[in-house]
């Protein structure tokens, strides 16, 4: 019985991820880069229609707000000797960002960002509660929201709502929405489950 083969893992050191495009790039986790794994149907549906109430809360009158989705983010390194292992770089689902002070930057948009949102999917669900969690309270993103699915992975069990806690460096759980998203900041958003995972828009 032979031995399967496999590739050695690529590896991105920080001056490569700077020189670009950012987007060039998978998932990088000290250095190591994950291909972005391609997602069903359900999936992609969830993360437009939040996107949509996401932008629908922003208020035109107010400060310059901005969504985002799947594009990438520099998280801080890590603090291996080896420089070809520091690069931490991810990918959200959405981000909802502070653009008052300028526009969209890989390098700086953590600083930014206010809300960070992953759709879970059997290949991302592990990395959604565990890696990422640590590592956007880190770079002290002041909301979470994780979307969790039944065990059929076609309709939405729960969102997972959680805030900083008073470090400014972890998360603590605030709320658990299991039937509607309802937010008051830092946008105001109101959506049922039904109506984000529905595979007709909801008739405005």
């Amino acid at each position: 019985m032979s031995t399967p083969q496999h590739d050695p893992p690529r590896l991105v050191t920080v001056e490569e991820f700077l020189d670009g495009p950012a987007d060039a790039f998978g998932e990088i986790h000290d250095g190591v880069m994950t291909e972005c794994m391609a997602q069903g149907p359900v999936h992609d549906r969830v993360v437009h229609r939040l996107r949509t109430a996401l932008e629908y809360g922003i208020d035109p009158n107010g400060p310059c707000r901005e969504v985002h989705g799947d594009t990438p983010m520099r998280l801080a390194d890590s603090d291996d000797p080896d420089p070809a292992r520091r690069l931490r770089a991810r990918y959200p689902d959405l981000i909802l960002r502070d653009c008052s002070d300028g526009p969209y930057d890989a390098q700086h948009v953590a600083d930014q960002t206010l809300i960070v949102v992953e759709v879970t999917s059997e290949g991302t669900i592990d990395n959604d509660i565990g890696i990422k969690r640590e590592l956007y309270a880190r770079a002290g993103i002041p909301v979470y929201l994780i979307v969790h699915f039944d065990k059929d992975w076609q309709h939405i069990a729960m969102i997972e709502e959680l805030r900083l806690d008073w470090s400014g460096r972890r998360y603590v759980g605030a709320t658990m929405h299991t039937d509607a998203l309802v937010l008051t900041e830092p946008v105001k958003v109101a959506v049922m489950f039904e109506d984000l995972q529905s595979s007709l828009p909801r008739r405005l």
